[in-house]
């Protein structure tokens, strides 16, 4: 058995540990008063603090984790540290002043935040600068997937891979991948990642028994068929183990509470500060132009298939072929105002009324014309996975931009893809990048927004 090789610290995480217990143990004896400054309160935070990020993962932070992610772990930890203080002092205190512990708990996380992104970004730096924090790879196997790593493992040093080899697997074959392994071990690799494509059952199972042996990582790329690209679930019936091929978190009825509750404080704010004072005067400037209704409601494919009336102001003179035909540029049908709030995408506010009936969310899939989703649920794989949640006035896809006119199947494609992404991948988080890059993109103004 050889020793580990990896060129990573194993002092960082006990190193963060040790700064942020520190942090909010001082602000805790400078904020807080005299009477809470003891062993007994002290002891509990700390304590609290590791359980508490334990739980939530706060120190499971990777080089390939987002920033988002970052975030969302301090977001939880800050609610349950919060939390938990208050519980604490309800129990053994009879604390007048609450504001007090909301600004320590609120300061601790602000300087946590800072050292947390701090040594994030200095590692990167780090890695680019003088090649240091970085783990040793070989790739094993050929095809779209492997090419693809390839090219980001090139492409992001930051992320502290040094792609040592790629390995022929018929080449490797010849000596029972004997050769392979020598490498491994002679040139201290630190992991292997092997295309499943690639490799048989029993070969796989040599590079478990070798990595486990070893003490090196062995991380699998999906087949061509993305089976194990897949968000799985396992659980077992009695012993036997069974896997899910997909995973909705909001298939749990605690995140469609907490997606319903965020949808209707969000969609209440726009129509009451925004839409209130917004739709008459988007409404007087539509009916000076052209005659007609002021909103224009179209069928569309909601939850579950069923159809809904969704809601827009009106952008077009009236024609008979609105539920029929998208949009096109420079389309004859738009009318003046309404070349400029579709432009600004203040054509599709109306929605948050869908929002607040229950027909939409502030975040999902895009739906689509009836007519069209008949077409796409013929044409493209997969489209109506799209309805195992409530659609959305924005969402992943249209942020990545692919939104507005169908151009080609390449297009609804990759609308798919991305919708499907965000339906396995939820979170509230997720919701509120995606909303802040669409007001962000609202601003710059978007190509395809006509």
């Amino acid at each position: 058995m050889s020793p580990r090789t990896g060129r990573y610290s194993g002092y960082i995480r006990p190193f963060s540990y040790v700064v942020d217990l520190t942090i909010i143990n001082l602000l805790a004896f400078y904020f807080l008063p005299k009477g809470l400054n003891n062993f007994g309160f002290h002891f509990f935070i700390s304590f609290s603090w590791i359980i508490i990020s334990s739980n939530v993962s706060f120190y499971e932070v990777y080089r390939f984790t987002k920033e988002f992610q970052i975030f969302g772990k301090l977001i939880k930890q800050y609610l349950f540290f919060l939390i938990f203080n208050f519980a604490y002092l309800g129990f053994f205190y009879k604390f007048s002043e609450p504001s007090q512990m909301v600004k320590f708990i609120s300061l601790s996380l602000i300087f946590i935040s800072f050292e947390k992104f701090t040594i994030y970004y200095l590692l990167k730096k780090f890695r680019v600068t003088f090649g240091g924090n970085f783990r040793r790879v070989i790739i094993v196997g050929h095809g779209k997937q492997v090419d693809k790593l390839i090219h980001f493992f090139k492409e992001n040093p930051d992320y502290g891979y040094k792609l040592e080899k790629v390995i022929d697997v018929k080449e490797a074959k010849k000596n029972s991948f004997e050769s392979c392994f020598n490498f491994v071990l002679e040139e201290r690799i630190d992991e292997i990642y092997c295309s499943i494509s690639s490799l048989s059952n029993s070969e796989l199972n040599l590079f478990v028994d070798f990595t486990d042996n070893n003490l090196k990582k062995l991380k699998l790329l999906p087949d061509n068929k993305n089976v194990l690209s897949r968000n799985l679930i396992l659980d077992y019936y009695d012993y036997i183990p069974i896997v899910s091929l997909r995973n909705i978190p909001l298939d749990k009825r605690v995140n469609q509470i907490i997606k319903r509750v965020f949808d209707i404080v969000f969609s209440f704010f726009v129509i009451v500060g925004l839409l209130s004072w917004l739709t008459p005067l988007i409404a007087l400037l539509i009916k000076m132009e052209s005659r007609g209704p002021a909103f224009f409601k179209q069928k569309r494919n909601g939850l579950n298939y069923e159809e809904f009336f969704c809601y827009k102001f009106r952008s077009m003179h009236l024609n008979p072929i609105a539920d029929l035909e998208q949009v096109q540029k420079n389309d004859p049908r738009i009318t003046k105002i309404g070349k400029f709030i579709r432009k600004t995408s203040i054509d599709e506010l109306p929605q948050f009324f869908n929002v607040l009936l229950g027909d939409m969310s502030v975040v999902g899939p895009r739906p689509h014309m009836v007519s069209h989703t008949e077409m796409y649920a013929k044409s493209v794989d997969k489209f109506m996975v799209r309805h195992f949640i409530k659609p959305g006035i924005t969402g992943l896809a249209q942020i990545n931009g692919f939104r507005g006119e169908v151009e080609n199947n390449r297009h609804i494609i990759n609308r798919v893809k991305y919708d499907i992404f965000y339906i396995e991948n939820w979170s509230v988080i997720l919701d509120i990048k995606i909303i802040f890059s669409t007001i962000l993109n609202a601003i710059k103004g978007e190509e395809k927004a006509y």
